[in-house]
């Protein structure tokens, strides 16, 4: 039996406004401003790192094609001590073209050591979607006199290492967004566009307020930055999931109760009493979603709002309502 332990992540302190808000009552499925968790990022104006008025919040991009791998980081003042680097060290590059006061970004090519299928299909479709790539943070040349150029980190997503990528920094419009204007928990299906959540940022499997998530939807469709999706899933996805099914098979049960319920029969678990069947339950609202950044077949977001933990394979719609 496979266990998976859940959490709701946040992102820590140094990213800036980039912080777990305080929960809220629910008070109706229809939001109202203070509903559920509290929306990420209210009041703020865009999504910008405070120590680098450029550079948007770490987001993970997808490419269709390889990118140029010959600029990458060699090293570190400390070589072969310490090997992973962050906002203020300096690192060594390797490459040509370098000129002081250039920045770059650091961009990790990324593997999953996991094999295992957060749903079923996952790895076919992550394959069609092309290669995923880390955006690690932000260095500026600082020497060039030798043979590696030298460069300081002004902004680290994560801990940066030897072999991550270098592509020239191009400045990002920053989204500007706001907390969701109108959220129906139970709206019906029926929006033209329509995705899946296809990975999320450290591979997680569970997500919440503030973490980035990855789409199979992207500009081919009309996704653009600034646009809303709403992540809602389906109880008949609980009960495919590995952990939340064993809650499926369990006896509803109790002691006063004549004929007990029982939950999508068939002949080994049929009862004398009602006969619920998921298929028939209503599907439902779990966050809302920001698009950060669109490839051709992919989007990048950010859980702006969750009223519980948002998974890798819920499925997205447009928001027209944002």
């Amino acid at each position: 039996m496979i266990v998976r332990t859940r959490r709701l992540l946040v992102q820590d302190g140094d990213h800036g406004p980039e912080k777990q808000r305080k929960g809220g009552t629910v008070r109706s499925h229809i939001l109202p401003e203070t509903a559920g968790t509290k929306a990420f990022g209210q009041g703020d104006s865009g999504i910008r790192d405070e120590g680098h008025p450029n550079h948007i919040l770490a987001a993970d991009v997808k490419q269709e094609q390889s990118l140029p791998n010959a600029n990458f980081i060699a090293g570190g003042l400390q070589t072969p001590n310490t090997t992973r680097y962050v906002t203020g060290q300096l690192v060594y590059l390797a490459g040509s073209g370098y000129q002081v006061g250039q920045e770059y970004t650091v961009l990790r090519e990324l593997r999953n050591p996991n094999k295992h299928e957060l749903f079923t299909g996952q790895n076919h479709i992550l394959k069609g979607l092309g290669q995923p790539y880390g955006d690690q943070g932000l260095v500026k040349i600082v020497d060039t006199r030798q043979k590696m150029a030298v460069a300081q980190v002004e902004y680290s997503c994560d801990s940066i290492i030897p072999g991550d990528i270098l592509v020239p920094y191009a400045e990002r419009t920053a989204i500007a967004f706001h907390p969701p204007v109108r959220f129906d928990r139970f709206a019906p299906a029926g929006a033209k566009t329509s995705g899946r959540i296809v990975m999320a940022r450290d591979f997680d499997g569970f997500v919440a307020n503030g973490s980035k998530v990855y789409m199979n939807i992207g500009s081919n469709q009309g996704v653009k930055p600034g646009d809303y999706f709403r992540a809602v899933r389906l109880y008949t996805a609980d009960k495919q999931d590995e952990v939340d099914s064993l809650s499926f098979r369990l006896p509803l049960r109790n002691d006063t109760q004549k004929n007990p319920p029982a939950i999508d029969p068939d002949f080994l678990n049929r009862t004398k009493g009602a006969a619920l069947h998921t298929a028939n339950l209503p599907r439902r609202a779990v966050g809302e979603i920001v698009v950060l950044s669109s490839t051709p077949t992919t989007a990048t977001g950010m859980i702006v709002y969750s009223l519980e933990d948002v998974h890798v394979g819920d499925g997205v719609e447009l928001d027209e309502q944002q």
